[in-house]
């Protein structure tokens, strides 16, 4: 018998029609089952909603998916990855500014710590209702397992063009989101952010490598990633050898982001495209845990975004990577990715740095 959670939210009666904040349980389940009870009980000028539900065993099934002639051009989906319960004030913190802006339709906090109590995401899911100023988009989805192929879902509640796929750890401002989003909607076959790497061969062992050039990039990662949404249904849904490499994604317990960068450069024989952005901060960079006494580690970067460098990494991850690159060529039978230069930088709003006082900060400050 699979688990179902039975979540209890709070919404004042002139909130109706109900906040879609939902707590959603998949399970494996032999046949399709959607249980979907409503209990409104008036008292005290409140709502109660209880809510039982379990999702549609198959994401891959053609008559789930949506028209892509109705799917909305304006807006984006949010696919926000978490684990760690000690990021979840961080997480609350990146979920309500994605709420805030125009261009989201929605957001699935997609949790994939199996071990995580199901009382700690109700109260998530309590304290993003507070925090959202009456946005009413937001799902928390307690993953069927902890596999990273589960980022790509197709998933029903998927309603827009775009889709961004994004960590729980990366902060991102405002004006760099919206301007990522244009250049998004400009190429929208193309896989578009702000935090790249590379793949190499190298020849003395003859086998490639995962790296990191100066001056070009073939590899977008899911730190910040905008996508078409049709490319979920090919990476999770596609034939015999997407089913060979995303096991080889499932063995690796990595590489989900670049079995994602093989499937879009296969199909549009293109490489991703970097966005410049303003001020984004990355958690997840090694050196935000030393603070040098000037306050940037707390308050964010003082330019462009703060790249995760490969020093920062431990050689096994990168071995493991390009094992992954490797691995994904022998099976697809050719080398799909193909480098990009330069990037694309809004002229409006973008600072230099200046050096004062033996500190780099943005040439306009006093």
């Amino acid at each position: 018998m699979p688990q179902i959670d039975v979540l209890l939210f709070f919404a004042p009666l002139n909130s109706i029609p109900l906040r879609r904040f939902q707590a959603l349980e998949m399970n494996s389940l032999p046949t399709t089952i959607v249980i979907l009870i409503f209990l409104f009980i008036f008292c005290s000028g409140g709502v109660h909603v209880l809510s039982l539900r379990t999702l549609p065993i198959d994401p891959c099934n053609p008559t789930a998916q949506q028209d892509p002639r109705t799917l909305i051009s304006d807006q984006l989906t949010v696919l926000i990855n978490g684990y760690s319960e000690s990021r979840i004030p961080l997480l609350q913190s990146i979920v309500t500014t994605y709420a805030a802006s125009s261009l989201v339709s929605s957001i699935l906090v997609l949790w994939g710590n199996p071990s995580t109590l199901s009382q700690t995401l109700s109260q998530l899911a309590r304290n993003l209702t507070d925090s959202s100023f009456g946005f009413s988009g937001i799902s928390v989805i307690r993953q069927a397992s902890d596999s990273l192929n589960n980022r790509f879902l197709p998933r029903p509640e998927i309603k827009t063009r775009a889709v961004l796929v994004c960590d729980d750890d990366v902060e991102v401002d405002p004006k760099s989101f919206e301007f990522a989003f244009r250049m998004w909607g400009s190429n929208p076959d193309r896989l578009v952010g702000f935090f790249v790497r590379s793949h190499d061969i190298d020849l003395s062992r003859k086998e490639w490598i995962y790296t990191i050039h100066p001056d070009k990039y073939s590899i977008m990662l899911t730190k910040f990633m905008l996508l078409k949404s049709q490319y979920l249904y090919r990476y999770s849904c596609a034939g015999r050898v997407m089913a060979s490499m995303r096991k080889i994604v499932d063995k690796a317990q990595n590489c989900e982001d670049l079995l994602m960068n093989f499937v879009v450069a296969d199909e549009v024989n293109a490489g991703p495209i970097l966005v410049g952005a303003k001020r984004v901060r990355d958690w997840g960079d090694a050196r935000n845990d030393h603070d040098d006494g000037d306050g940037d580690a707390r308050r964010g970067l003082t330019g462009d975004v703060a790249q995760v460098g490969l020093s920062s990494r431990k050689t096994k991850h990168r071995t493991r990577r390009g094992e992954c690159i490797s691995e994904f060529h022998r099976v697809l039978g050719r080398m799909p990715l193909r480098f990009s230069y330069g990037k694309v930088v809004n002229s409006v709003g973008e600072q230099g740095l200046c050096q004062k006082g033996g500190k780099l900060v943005f040439c306009d400050e006093s």
